[in-house]
């Protein structure tokens, strides 16, 4: 039983989104992958939401949000993970014979959230939440475990970040940043021990759309043709507790990227065209690239990553368009010459607590 996307759609990245709200964006989106599918909102038989209340800042915010993301009248389920992990469920629920077309959606707009609030509320209350240790806080802890782990010198990490913003700056779906300088990253101000104001990617407003359909229903639909087959998917959750051990070992990034590589036929890394990883700091780029023995810097986030686009939850969930666009030969400018295979990976929680990671196949000729 093959899965496969068969359409999607990308909110414009922007620093800050004031001329529409958030229920506007999720209605472009979405209707924007319905249309690049060919196929209409009635058609529908799910929808998978990944989003969040408080980032949303909306209780219960799929009442609010199924409609205008292509859910009404529609059976619909919401993630609270990551917009990836919506993805994963999406992709249970066609294995498991529930769904045979279906959308996606994931959005966030950081910029109207008090991210670090919402982090610091997620500590348990008696023993992290006192401390106030928020995202910055436990991205610093993650850094120093993995860079005392693999050794990790500023020089590394520096010219992590200005490869990465200089990807970054040929992708005309990203932000476009301008590549920083040395100078400017050393003499850049600490958030949070190692962790420097400049090496860490910033948040943006964004929302982001995928259309699944079964194989059953591309082949009674021709004119629907697919941009990629899922080939696998894995997804892992690791301690709540943010000791050493925890934080330098990596087992739910390195338990999902095996699992899913392992139901795709992939050996490793060497075996695909791109990888498209959630790296906010150089220190998740450095420890991941290690995990997952990731050695062609050529297939390392062709797009830029987070440092073209991230809107925190569904920073994953862009990956994999752009692991999707990769394969189908639409990347634009950002394009990997005959891409076949692509990896797109998402984290989320305290230090990256959980973990996904999905890989596409192309099945077309490749470009």
């Amino acid at each position: 039983m093959s899965v496969y996307v068969i359409g999607l759609a990308m909110h414009p990245a922007k620093e800050r989104e004031d001329s529409l709200r958030l229920e506007e964006m999720a209605y472009h989106t979405s209707r924007a992958a319905l249309d690049s599918a060919g196929v209409s909102r009635r058609q529908l038989d799910s929808v998978t939401l990944g989003a969040c209340d408080e980032l949303d800042g909306r209780p219960i915010s799929s009442m609010l949000m199924t409609a205008p993301a292509g859910g009404y009248d529609t059976d619909e389920i919401k993630v609270t993970d990551s917009g990836a992990s919506a993805l994963c469920l999406a992709y249970a629920r066609f294995i498991a014979g529930e769904s045979q077309l279906g959308l996606v959606a994931s959005w966030c707009k950081a910029s109207k959230t008090d991210v670090q609030a919402v982090m610091r509320l997620r500590g348990d209350p008696f023993y992290t939440r006192p401390l106030g240790i928020d995202g910055t806080v436990s991205d610093a802890m993650f850094a120093q475990a993995v860079a005392r782990e693999f050794g990790l010198d500023e020089a590394e990490l520096t010219d992590r970040v200005i490869e990465a913003y200089t990807r970054a700056a040929r992708n005309d779906r990203g932000m476009r940043y301008a590549v920083p300088s040395r100078d400017a990253i050393f003499e850049s101000p600490y958030d949070a021990l190692p962790l420097r104001s400049a090496v860490r990617a910033p948040l943006t407003d964004g929302a982001v759309a995928l259309v699944l359909a079964s194989e059953q229903f591309v082949d009674a639909n021709p004119d629907c043709k697919p941009l990629a087959r899922i080939a696998g998917a894995g997804w892992s959750t690791d301690s709540y507790r943010l000791g050493g051990e925890r934080l330098r070992a990596l087992i739910s990034a390195r338990t999902a990227w095996a699992s899913a590589l392992r139901q795709a036929g992939r050996k490793g890394a060497a075996e695909l065209d791109a990888i498209e990883l959630e790296s906010p700091t150089p220190f998740h780029e450095a420890a991941y690239v290690r995990a997952f023995g990731i050695e062609n810097p050529d297939a390392l986030s062709p797009s830029g990553g987070a440092y073209a686009q991230n809107p925190l939850f569904c920073t994953g969930l862009v990956n994999a368009a752009e692991a999707v666009l990769q394969v189908s030969g639409k990347a634009g400018p950002v394009q990997r010459r005959s891409a076949r295979w692509a990896a797109a990976h998402s984290c989320h929680g305290y230090a990256q607590q959980g973990n996904v990671v999905v890989v596409f196949e192309g099945v077309g000729a490749p470009s």
